[in-house]
């Protein structure tokens, strides 16, 4: 260490020029390195959601949670299970070691599940997008006056939730508020039982009606045309035109034996901002491992693209709520102005009680210098920044600067103005031993 220390103050220049060049890289790597607002520092925790509707707890419990319990169970480096049935709902939640990644876990979570037998009612485990870190946009669908939030939430379940999913970067957009959109057949039991029909076959010839078939091919001279029969039910007229049966040769249709209306499923819930109690909203999720403001740059290009080209109805547009790039750039923030208030903060206190110039720009130069040289290291590897890493290098840089005893770099200096002041010659200096972290007990011995 004392060889490093005197070779550093004979190449004077040559240290200048590293410190420069030092400041350079940071300030490159800073404008290249991701910035994160805060980490997600967990182990890899994968969520399993199983919907089985109409079930209870108990039943979700016997037939859905536990045979994905004794499924899963064999996950190498697994860590901690746990698990929670509600009504038509089964959630387990599985919590791995360090010693796999998220995709890792993942993937052997899958590979489990396809092992799985048959659940009740052909339910089928999914794996949760959700992630402490995942949500970076917020937005609110919009229409003009009149327009209907069933009719937004129609537009956000079948138009901008495709869209979103498409971006880059983005795994999920989950909407809330507004009502889910059905077609309901009100039957009349007593057309129906006129007609001689049960509500099973009802329900078979709609499911039969509702679907596209396949025939042969029909030779036209040299060519060959496919037929095909189109069954897909697009509208409600096409719904009331439902052939059931025939009576005596007539024709028998579901407008015949029942009305059928337009309703919403039940609601669970109600979004509201403001001064409005019932709106439409959407959270775009980004995947884990993304970078957030590219991707929520990207998110902002399919926004304005979306609002601009016509997809949604006239008068209908988004309005964005809320994004990470706030906290993000307040997290920058945050952490520019502690450096350079520490930095200056330093250098005065320094001043002040070293009473030396040359002392306190040494001292307070390696704030930044040991900053930028952590961002070097940091794009390097490839990691990101956020309010917990950067903050904590910037603050304990402050403090280790400002509680540093200047017995290292600082002794030669003043060991040269004591002998200015008493007017000898400052002695050339070849060898030096540095004394424990004491002012007051340091030594500075040095030989010609």
């Amino acid at each position: 260490m004392n060889a490093i220390i005197a070779f550093a103050l004979r190449m004077r220049a040559l240290m200048v020029a590293l410190f420069v060049l030092v400041l350079i890289g940071g300030v490159t790597a800073f404008v290249q390195l991701n910035i994160e607002a805060y980490p997600d520092p967990v182990p890899p925790l994968v969520d399993i959601v199983t919907q089985n509707p109409g079930q209870s707890a108990e039943e979700i419990e016997r037939y859905i949670t536990i045979p994905i319990e004794v499924g899963v169970a064999t996950a190498p480096y697994l860590n901690a299970m746990r698990t929670i049935s509600l009504f038509g709902l089964s959630d387990v939640k599985l919590q791995f070691t360090y010693d796999l990644t998220y995709e890792e876990a993942e993937q052997k979570v899958l590979n489990r599940l396809s092992q799985l037998p048959a659940l009740q009612n052909q339910a089928q485990p999914t794996i949760s997008p959700w992630s402490p870190t995942g949500e970076v946009y917020r937005y609110q669908l919009v229409g003009p006056p009149g327009y209907s939030v069933m009719d937004l939430k129609t537009l956000q379940d079948w138009v901008l939730a495709r869209r979103f999913r498409a971006v880059p970067g983005v795994i999920d957009v989950t909407g809330w508020g507004g009502k889910t959109k059905t077609f309901e057949i009100q039957i009349d039991r007593e057309k129906l039982v006129a007609y001689g029909l049960t509500l099973p076959q009802v329900l078979q010839t709609l499911t039969n009606s509702n679907i596209n078939v396949g025939g042969n091919t029909v030779n036209i001279g040299q060519q060959s045309a496919v037929v095909r029969g189109v069954g897909l039910i697009r509208s409600m007229t096409d719904i009331r035109n439902t052939m059931l049966t025939a009576a005596n040769g007539t024709p028998v249709f579901l407008s015949d034996i029942a009305e059928i209306v337009v309703g919403n499923k039940p609601r669970l819930g109600i979004a509201g901002r403001d001064e409005q109690d019932d709106i439409v909203q959407g959270i775009v999720l980004m995947r884990r491992g993304q970078q957030s403001l590219p991707t929520i740059r990207r998110v902002e290009a399919e926004v304005e693209k979306i609002n601009t080209s016509g997809i949604l109805p006239p008068g209908v547009h988004i309005e964005r709520i809320y994004d990470r790039s706030d906290l993000i750039s307040l997290t920058t923030h945050t952490v520019l102005f502690n450096l350079v208030f520490g930095m200056i903060l330093v250098f005065f206190v320094q001043w002040i009680f070293l009473g030396d110039l040359r002392s306190a720009l040494i001292v307070s130069s390696t704030i930044p210098f040991a900053l930028f040289f952590a961002m070097i290291i940091l794009v390097l590897r490839g990691e990101s920044a956020n309010l917990l890493s950067v903050g904590a290098i910037d603050f304990g840089l402050i403090v280790d600067a400002s509680m540093e005893p200047p017995s290292l770099l600082l002794l030669p200096v003043l060991e040269e103005n004591s002998q200015r002041s008493s007017g000898r010659r400052p002695r050339s200096t070849e060898r030096f031993s540095f004394p424990p972290r004491s002012l007051s007990s340091a030594s500075f011995r040095c030989s010609r």
